[in-house]
């Protein structure tokens, strides 16, 4: 999974992915809470699919994401993924 704020991109791992949000382990610089981001997802079998969504909580190397819009298809995509992270 990759995360970018800004100008800034780093690679992480997800560890819990639902409709409503992520949260991501990341070894990269972290973003401020209230920073806006993309995750690019890319998780076999699943198509990969990009989200957007602001940064709501931060700890230690773990960030929480709020998506700000889900559209419907990305949504399935989500609950593919969700299947395969539990």
């Amino acid at each position: 999974m990759l995360c970018s704020t800004g100008e800034t991109e780093g690679a992480g791992t997800l560890v819990d992915i639902s409709r409503s949000g992520a949260q991501i382990q990341t070894a990269n610089t972290l973003p401020e809470i209230g920073s806006k981001v993309r995750l690019y997802i890319f998780i076999q079998p699943v198509c990969p699919f990009e989200l957007a969504g602001e940064v709501v909580r931060i700890d230690g190397d773990t960030i929480a994401i709020q998506y700000s819009n889900l559209d419907p298809e990305i949504g399935r995509l989500v609950d593919d993924v969700a299947a395969m992270v539990e």
